[in-house]
């Protein structure tokens, strides 16, 4: 009996808490909405072409013509050596990819978010040249999936604090 009274109590303490949901009404709700309306800019590069896949992925980006906002990201991807072994050669690498992205309103033309995003990965370096190729691809996917996860984000955020224009 104390469980519930104890869980009844626990559900008013979130209900009056004001906590919602930033995807509330689903892909008729207001943060859904704003989403698709967003076009997506090309983005130079091939780190910056997974990027921008992801992205329209995420934000099932309609046509551009019919788009509100306009997202263009501009990208920093670079590789830095840390563990040197005795006769210098690296034994371990750090791939770290930076993105700095404007939300325009296309109507006027202002910029209503600038934002960055970031993430980064370490990466093994054996001696085979390969294989440290392909981690090093690998670790540009991963990167490029956690950036736009991070961008949808934000933008998710804005569209929750945003009001809808008529």
């Amino acid at each position: 009996m104390t469980r519930v009274a104890l869980l009844a109590a626990a559900a008013l303490a979130l209900a009056s808490c004001g906590l919602r949901p930033v995807y509330g009404g689903g892909s008729g709700g207001q943060v859904a909405a704003m989403l698709s309306s967003v076009a997506v800019a090309p983005i130079e590069g091939r780190v910056g072409w997974l990027v921008f896949n992801d992205l329209k992925e995420r934000l099932a980006a309609g046509e551009q013509a019919q788009a509100r906002f306009r997202l263009d990201v501009e990208l920093d991807d670079t590789i830095v050596g840390l563990g040197i072994r005795g006769d210098r050669a690296v034994t371990r690498e750090r791939r770290t990819l930076r993105a700095r992205y404007r939300l325009t309103d296309a109507a006027t033309g202002e910029t209503v978010l600038d934002a960055t995003a970031g993430a980064e990965a370490g990466i093994d370096v054996v001696s085979s040249d390969y294989a440290t190729l392909a981690a090093e691809q690998t670790a540009a996917e991963r990167l490029s999936e956690q950036v736009a996860d991070q961008i949808v984000s934000r933008l998710g955020l804005f569209a929750a604090r945003t009001r809808p224009r008529p």
